[in-house]
């Protein structure tokens, strides 16, 4: 497929970029109108969802599919076919994780937008693109759509499809320009709308 965005130098992260990763990951989502609300303390946001994608991110590291820039200021995280986001014991001690970071109420409403997205995964076999982030000190010079875009032809040459959450609508014509179309919405506890992507296989 075509891309309408160039492709930007990228690599696979090692464990050593960990720290890097959730540091842009932080301030990437820190305003997502999914993820910034749902740490609703604007003043210990960045510590408490930081603890999440930092599990997160350290979980996906066991594939070969965490994408970034050569100096981290883009992070594409993908979980690819048949892998999952999280091991069973992660997914098990995630409430608590969550608590210690935020308390019980903020760590049952993330959970249920969870399970609202699981519950909406394709059965079939696909590249998921679990995050795309770009760090603020480094917004706007197109490195999160060249980095997808990398990340895309890669997957190309595997004859892999591809499906992602758009947790921000103003994302949704950029992930249609590079070959994404709306699969469904989720409407989540506030009212907010998550639109699943699908990108077949090229």
């Amino acid at each position: 497929m075509n891309h309408a965005y160039r492709p930007v130098s990228a690599r696979s992260a090692t464990p050593a970029d960990t720290d890097a990763i959730v540091d842009t990951l932080t301030t990437a989502f820190f305003r997502d109108p999914l993820w910034g609300p749902a740490f609703p303390d604007e003043q210990k946001r960045a510590v408490q969802a930081a603890a999440m994608w930092r599990l997160y991110v350290t979980s996906a590291l066991r594939y070969p599919w965490t994408l970034v820039t050569p100096g981290v200021e883009a992070a594409a995280v993908w979980i690819p076919p048949g892998g999952t986001e999280l091991t069973p014991r992660e997914e098990d001690g995630l409430e608590l994780l969550l608590t210690r970071a935020a308390g019980p109420e903020v760590a049952k409403a993330i959970l249920t937008i969870y399970d609202q997205l699981e519950a909406a995964h394709p059965d079939e076999p696909c590249f998921f693109l679990s995050l795309l982030g770009v760090h603020d000190d480094h917004r706007g010079k197109g490195l999160g759509m060249g980095l997808l875009a990398e990340c895309l032809t890669r997957i190309d040459a595997l004859g892999v499809p591809a499906y992602l959450e758009s947790s921000n609508p103003a994302n949704i014509a950029r992930y249609q320009s590079v070959g994404f179309t709306a699969r469904d919405t989720i409407t989540i506890a506030t009212g907010h709308v998550v639109t699943t992507m699908w990108r077949p296989a090229s």
